[in-house]
């Protein structure tokens, strides 16, 4: 398993969020570009980049979504608001591995299965979870699906993986939720990368133990949590 560390934009900044609220930031760094260049100068080979406000509607940070594409010698996932097949399509091209896909990808599934076939491999859908049930729009809506049968139907599209967030845990280190992860992994086809509450080394070590490929990690870096020198050399491959 490898930690992918977050680089979440918002305004223009660095930030990090408890429960993906706006109204409770907890982090501001100002310079997005070098805090990505500090975590793979730390040996991270990997970053997982979100435009906040692009997926809010609020704004677009994608100036600094080209800068980090541009300067950071990393694989790169990006997502945040990524609607559309244009996007995608622009984003690889400038560099992006991975393009991460959530509300539309989980509410139009035909929309989804074109992109996946035009984009094999480099597509990770993201599925935002509260209580089992995947949430959308920005963790304000909440559909009648249990995460397992989104996941399910996932497994016959050509993807990179599928980033699965338990989002009432996110940003609150208040430790992995391991059974869902440990069920998610079990009827996942593709990677999974698990995401939400992670605080502890022995956090890592249980989704490493319930067949997670990777763990994306914001707050627990962010605050010294986790040593991030540690972290790198038990979770870089």
């Amino acid at each position: 398993m490898i930690v992918i560390p977050a680089v979440d934009l918002r305004d223009g900044k660095c930030v990090q969020l408890v429960g993906g609220s706006y109204d409770e930031e907890r982090v501001r760094l100002d310079d997005p570009v070098e805090v990505a260049q500090q975590w793979t100068g730390l040996g991270f080979a990997r970053l997982h980049v979100v435009d906040l406000d692009a997926a809010t509607r609020r704004g677009d940070n994608g100036a600094v979504v080209q800068e980090i594409l541009r300067d950071v010698d990393a694989d790169v996932q990006v997502g945040g608001g990524i609607r559309t097949t244009e996007q995608i399509e622009r984003l690889t091209s400038e560099g992006a591995s991975w393009v991460v896909v959530g509300t539309r990808a989980i509410e139009e599934p035909h929309w989804l299965a074109d992109a996946a076939a035009a984009f094999p491999g480099q597509i990770i859908v993201a599925a935002d979870v509260r209580q089992r049930h995947v949430v959308t729009h920005g963790w304000s809506r909440t559909l009648a699906r249990n995460v397992l049968s989104v996941i399910e139907d996932l497994n016959e599209l050509p993807l990179a993986g599928v980033l699965v967030t338990a989002v009432d845990r996110e940003g609150r280190l208040a430790g992995t939720d391991r059974f869902l992860m440990e069920d998610v992994a079990e009827a996942s086809e593709h990677p999974v990368i698990a995401s939400g509450g992670i605080a502890t080394m022995a956090d890592l070590r249980d989704l490493a133990e319930c067949g997670v490929s990777a763990a994306v990690v914001g707050m627990a870096l962010y605050t010294n949590a986790l040593d991030a020198r540690l972290v790198v050399e038990e979770f870089t491959e």
